[in-house]
């Protein structure tokens, strides 16, 4: 019985010790990067917190309900941007918006069914590890239709990772004094209570409802949809206070981090170089295409690449929020293509395995 508690307790130790480290190489980072007026500083810091803990074999696990909170809190963030104006922005334009998500699909897709063709990677694995959607829900619909869900893990959070890291240097190098998720605003100023408790309420409902009805990223999509409603009929204003978003975006960022595991990157360790091949021509073509929305539409150039960037929404959210762009034209071209990938996703997989012959 001693034993059995002193193991116990020892397990419990090596935990807080985990997670303490975790913590600590957060908070560095995380300031750091802030200080460097570098956008989602927070977000970037932990996941590379996570990064490096994770290679070292140090697991932590983040609670699923904080990662589905976290998720929540991004999906209000996201609703935040998209104000009327906007929406009727996106009604007049909309062949532009589909346009560019049908493209980025598309090209996703051929580039998988190369890799898929080569034979270096399995089954429809290239493809769903390829799409340009919320990583998480790439992941669950993938394995839900038969592809290597660790494959596609690796695939999505290392798309998501470089599109980020690259995204927010960028938004650093063409906009350095942007402000960071404290700055410009005080972290002890207190919110709108009535304001903060109906947006507490949307993110633990939208999240629940997630859990009920098994949408794929279904904690972000129904706190987006229904915050948008809202915000549109002037029935909510959101109050996002500076620490519930250093929440979120600590939590998400971890979630990212601490997924790359020795064992996924040694798995994948064969075909990294041609799936970082394909994640770089992707972002080209993201880059390309927001040529075009500088030139043919008048966006501003780190607008435009925000919104072609082809990384998760909920990291591009937070860059953008922290950022002087149109934040509304973002995330609505952002979620325009995630629309298109869940709607497409799963029959064009199965048209290219069948193009390739896979089953």
């Amino acid at each position: 019985m001693n034993h059995v508690v002193r193991l116990v307790r020892w397990l419990r130790a090596a935990t807080l010790r985990r997670w303490g480290s975790l913590l600590f190489i957060s908070v560095v980072l995380g300031w750091g990067l802030t200080a460097l007026h570098l956008p989602a500083g927070v977000l970037l810091g932990c996941m590379l917190a996570g990064i490096l803990l994770a290679s070292h074999e140090m697991q932590v696990k983040v609670p699923s309900t904080l990662f589905v909170l976290a998720q929540g809190v991004l999906g209000c963030l996201m609703a935040r941007s998209l104000q009327p104006a906007v929406l009727a922005k996106v009604a007049a334009d909309w062949p532009t918006f589909l346009g560019a998500a049908v493209a980025l699909m598309a090209a996703s897709a051929w580039l998988g069914w190369l890799l898929m063709r080569r034979q270096i990677l399995p089954g429809t694995t290239a493809v769903w590890g390829l799409a340009p959607g919320a990583a998480s829900a790439m992941v669950l619909m993938a394995q839900g239709y038969g592809a290597d869900a660790r494959l596609v893990a690796f695939m999505q959070y290392l798309r998501v990772a470089m599109v980020t890291a690259l995204a927010t240097l960028v938004a650093w190098w063409w906009s350095p004094h942007t402000a960071g998720v404290g700055e410009g605003a005080s972290w002890l100023a207190p919110p709108d209570s009535v304001d903060l408790l109906w947006t507490l309420m949307l993110v633990l409902l939208g999240s629940m409802a997630a859990h009920w009805l098994l949408i794929p990223a279904g904690a972000l999509l129904i706190p987006l949809v229904l915050g948008t409603a809202l915000q549109a009929f002037n029935l909510l204003t959101f109050a996002l206070p500076p620490v519930l978003l250093a929440f979120a975006y600590a939590v998400i960022g971890w979630s990212i981090g601490l997924r790359f595991t020795r064992l996924i990157l040694a798995h994948a360790w064969r075909a990294l170089p041609a799936v970082l091949g394909a994640i770089l021509a992707l972002i080209v073509l993201g880059v390309l295409m927001a040529v075009g929305l500088n030139q043919f539409a008048g966006f501003d150039p780190l607008t435009a690449y925000l919104a072609t960037s082809p990384g998760g929404a909920d990291s591009v959210a937070i860059i953008a929020a922290s950022s002087a762009v149109d934040a509304g034209f973002v995330m609505a071209m952002q979620m325009a293509r995630f629309m298109v990938v869940l709607a497409l996703g799963p029959g064009l997989s199965k048209w290219v395995a069948g193009r390739t012959g896979v089953s």
